[in-house]
């Protein structure tokens, strides 16, 4: 039977993929199977390595068959401190190896690991110590006062001591986990909860995950992977490390914050052949101007988290050689949508997120569950288990079966009885080469009902002529009734932890009647 991971055409995609040709990939079976073994043991000998860099980090470069021992290390040490299968650990870690032994090799030793977010403060963290419960905590030196004050939880610094003590223990370590045991606890990025709450993955969930790396970011076996994305997050977690990993990848990982310029300087010396990252990341790129001083060995892109606007795309494509490819999902749901990075038998449409995931069945719904016709925007919604399960997103597919963003829900925008996408102005705001980000909400208007409000981050200076010339650029290029009719300059976008712009903070703020002091109201006749 020809693997799923020889065939690159989306064509083949459809005709060959199904849930046989996938389990064949790994060496588990729908009774036993354990992730740490799928990333790390059976790929031993093949010279693969997992290399970090960052600004305030010292690269690291770490032999995955040596990344295998520190595994089964870690696993026998849990074991040694009495932590037993089913068990949580929790690891507030920035990427290196530290993170990457105890991340598997809890898992390899059948506990649940839970990866936190280092950029979380005392509060943040103690809501998710307090719903995971875990048995220990491992953490960043530097962060272990966040965690201080809690009576009965065992926190370790991850540091030279604890380093030394793990390396102490045999490599050895007979995992033992069935595919439906519980691995990892996950938490979202989003704010629409009042409590965190985790999304629980078994460790049948690295098999599930394949099927977004094979067919959202495009990874072979043998290539260098990097996402810069934090693996605190589902993108960086499960897109950017495990499921690269369990496919036979080596990987290009980035720790702390992100700064462009030195992740190009990243993409050309790791080689780096296959890239997922967020939209921002890439806006980031473009906007750095650092682009140029590299030559890169890229050969397919993939994107996330947010629509991309067109002029970073346009980057994109024009640095690396190679379109940008969406890959849309959501945590809850996993990757539905993508343009199949690296197959040459689909079109990468200009603001399409792309077609379903083989064997996934993803409509368009309106308001009574009906499916829209092309250009009619409704609810995108995917079949599981013989109902259909919402995404919470808006969207429209084309005569040809691709599907379109269209925002959240709640970032549709009604003006005078129009139907506006946030995202759409947005993009139209980024085309003006001084914008380097832009948020739109809807504001309550007497006459209208809403307005359009833009936030803008520019590199040029705040007055109302300014204001004038975004204005009407969106209104030249969209037309006379979605351009913002107010625009508030701002020194930055609030952001989830994820990287994704946080409209819900710039509408809560609004609501207390906050603003930034430079905003400007263009409504016809106060211009």
């Amino acid at each position: 039977m020809t693997k799923l991971t020889d065939l690159t055409r989306h064509g083949e995609a459809l005709e060959q993929f199904s849930r046989e040709s996938l389990w064949a990939l790994f060496d588990g079976d729908r009774e036993r199977l354990n992730i740490a073994h799928e990333c790390l043991d059976r790929h031993r000998g093949k010279g693969l390595t997992i290399r970090v860099a960052g600004m305030s980090v010292a690269d690291e470069s770490i032999a995955l068959d040596d990344l295998a021992d520190d595994a089964g290390r870690f696993a026998n040490w849990l074991t040694a401190r009495g932590v037993a299968p089913g068990e949580r650990v929790a690891i507030m870690l920035e990427p290196g190896r530290a993170f990457y032994m105890s991340l598997l090799g809890a898992m390899k030793a059948g506990a649940v690991a839970v990866p936190l977010f280092t950029l979380f403060g005392a509060d943040a963290l103690a809501a998710r110590l307090d719903d995971c419960d875990p048995r220990l905590l491992l953490i960043e030196p530097a962060l272990a006062e966040r965690a201080a004050g809690r009576g009965g939880l065992c926190v370790i610094p991850a540091d030279a001591t604890f380093l030394a003590d793990v390396a102490g223990h045999d490599a050895g370590f007979a995992w033992s986990t069935g595919a439906r045991d519980m691995a990892m606890f996950q938490y979202t990025s989003g704010t629409t909860r009042a409590l965190p709450e985790a999304v629980r993955h078994t460790h049948q969930a690295v098999v599930t995950v394949a099927v977004a790396a094979l067919y959202a970011t495009g990874v072979r076996p043998g290539e260098v992977f990097a996402c810069p994305s934090s693996p605190a997050w589902g993108h960086g977690l499960w897109h950017g490390t495990l499921g690269p990993l369990a496919l036979g990848a080596s990987l290009s990982a980035w720790a702390g914050p992100f700064d462009a310029a030195r992740y190009l300087d990243v993409l050309a010396a790791h080689g780096v052949e296959t890239l997922s990252a967020a939209a921002t990341h890439y806006r980031m790129m473009r906007t750095s101007g650092a682009a140029g001083r590299h030559r890169y060995k890229l050969r397919k892109l993939s994107f996330t988290g947010e629509p991309i606007d067109g002029a970073s795309a346009a980057f994109a494509e024009a640095t690396f050689g190679t379109a940008v490819c969406s890959m849309y999902g959501t945590t809850e749901v996993g990757v539905i949508l993508a343009n199949y990075p690296g197959a040459d038998d689909i079109e990468v449409r200009p603001g399409a997120l792309g077609k379903p995931m083989p064997g996934l069945q993803v409509e368009v719904h309106d308001a009574k569950g009906d499916v829209c016709p092309p250009g009619e925007i409704g609810e995108i919604v995917v079949r599981r288990r013989n109902s259909w399960i919402p995404t919470k997103d808006r969207g429209h597919t084309d005569a040809d079966g691709y599907f379109y963003h269209d925002g959240r829900a709640d970032d549709v925008i009604i003006s005078a009885g129009w139907t506006i996408s946030a995202i759409e102005v947005e993009d139209a705001l980024l085309k003006h080469a001084d914008v380097r980000e832009a948020a739109c909400i809807g504001v309550a208007d007497p006459g209208r009902g809403q307005v359009i409000k833009a936030f803008i981050v520019a590199a040029r200076a705040a007055d109302r002529a300014f204001a004038l010339e975004l204005r009407e650029g969106v209104r030249e290029r969209l037309g006379r009734f979605q351009f913002p009719r107010i625009i508030a300059f701002t020194e930055a976008l609030p952001k989830t932890e994820a990287g994704k712009v946080n409209r819900s903070i710039l509408r809560a703020a609004e609501a207390d009647g906050g603003h930034s002091a430079d905003v400007f109201n263009l409504e016809d006749g106060h211009a």
